[in-house]
């Protein structure tokens, strides 16, 4: 595996099921065999363990305070991890599994971006977003 897309989300929420319609967008295009796309949905600390073998990252998710509504924006992990409140909970989310990665992780992090959408996504801007996060999967290589 050369990178990993990983799609968060509810499904049953709207505005924030951007993640997993990008996810079910990704599902149905060929894609290279050395990028794995991952159903992330509510995970959470879960999802550590896609982080843990020093493959490229890229999240797929809502965003909130980043850029105008509709838009996708490309946002560095690092810049994610500095949005945790240091509390433990569901609202904590990416923010703070980014913010542990160092401390949980024996092998250095990946890098890690996330895509996001602020507010609803027009199907369009998922399908901007599922070629846009292929494009970033394929810089690992």
């Amino acid at each position: 595996m050369a990178a990993r897309i990983l799609c968060i989300g509810n499904r049953f929420v709207g505005g924030d099921d951007f993640g997993l319609r990008v996810y079910d967008t990704l599902a149905g295009m060929e894609r290279p065999a050395d990028v794995e796309i991952v159903d992330g949905g509510l995970a959470g600390l879960n999802l550590l363990r896609y982080l843990e073998d020093g493959l490229q990252v890229v999240f797929v998710d809502a965003v909130s305070g980043f850029a105008p509504t509709g838009e996708i924006t490309i946002i560095d992990g690092d810049i994610i991890a500095r949005q945790a409140t240091g509390r433990f909970g569901h609202e904590a989310g990416l923010p703070f599994l980014l913010q542990i990665l160092p401390a949980v992780v024996d092998n250095p992090p990946p890098r890690i971006r996330l895509i996001g959408c602020e507010g609803e996504a027009s199907d369009g801007a998922v399908l901007d977003a599922a070629h846009l996060s292929l494009q970033l999967a394929l810089e690992a290589r």
